[in-house]
């Protein structure tokens, strides 16, 4: 950890996806910065709670559930807020990356897609909003893939590009209540996942010639901006997209 930021002590702090890759450095950046952290994942996280107090003296609040069964999402987030206050930060990071051929994909595949990967978004936003401390944070993490038009994927460049509306528009909507709502665009993050299922040492050598910076990214390289972004360091931002993508995009 390079940074403390003070105001996250005690910060009541709710996750979707906060039990393995991306989310899972989430949860535990938050643990470190001393905040009450809540989570949302359909797999067994156990052994990463046990693994979180053992090294924090302290247990992240898991609940097992389905982001796209809204019923599930809101109650989660109702519950964190009942475990550890009014909610200081809640971070959007669950996400379902699946590769199609565009002219293979059946409406089940996209409204899957879109079920969790922008539905499931807002109406945690909608939840979060009405159990939100005052000048509380929303981040949404979305995908530069929407910026660069990845191909293979369009069900999710297209429910990343919603997600940036989305921010925009809630940032609008909500900034009179004082409430925040920004998104983290990520460029490749070479997860646990991502490793298994796509990333051949053929096509991350081509994505790394992409990249300003020559190290590949990994979930940790996630947290700092999340933290600045749910701090009141970040005080008068909203509406923004803070892009953590090694160069891609700025350089196309």
């Amino acid at each position: 950890m390079n940074a403390t930021f003070h105001d996250l002590m005690g910060a009541s702090v709710f996750i979707t996806g906060g039990g393995n890759g991306i989310g899972a450095a989430l949860t535990e950046g938050f643990l470190a910065q001393g905040a009450k952290v809540a989570f949302i994942g359909r797999s067994d996280a156990s052994e990463f709670v046990d693994q979180m107090a053992a090294k924090y003296g302290t247990s992240p609040l898991f609940i097992q559930g389905d982001i796209t069964d809204t019923a599930v999402l809101q109650s989660a987030i109702e519950q964190s807020a009942a475990a550890h206050g009014l909610l200081h930060a809640v971070v959007n990071n669950a996400a379902n990356d699946m590769r199609y051929d565009a002219m293979e994909i059946s409406e089940s595949d996209w409204d899957s897609q879109q079920a969790i990967n922008l539905k499931a978004y807002f109406f945690a936003c909608q939840k979060a909003a009405e159990l939100m401390a005052p000048k509380g944070s929303i981040i949404n993490f979305s995908s530069i893939t929407y910026m660069m038009g990845a191909a293979g994927m369009v069900p999710y460049v297209t429910a990343n590009a919603g997600i940036m509306g989305m921010t925009r528009a809630l940032a609008r909507e909500w900034g009179p209540k004082g409430i925040r709502v920004n998104a983290i665009a990520p460029g490749w993050v070479f997860t646990q996942k991502q490793e298994t299922m796509w990333a051949t040492p053929e096509a991350k050598a081509s994505f790394l010639q992409k990249q300003c910076l020559q190290d590949f990214i990994q979930p940790h390289d996630m947290v700092g901006g999340t933290l600045f972004l749910a701090s009141g360091t970040s005080a008068m931002m909203t509406g923004q997209t803070l892009t953590i993508d090694a160069g891609v995009v700025g350089t196309g």
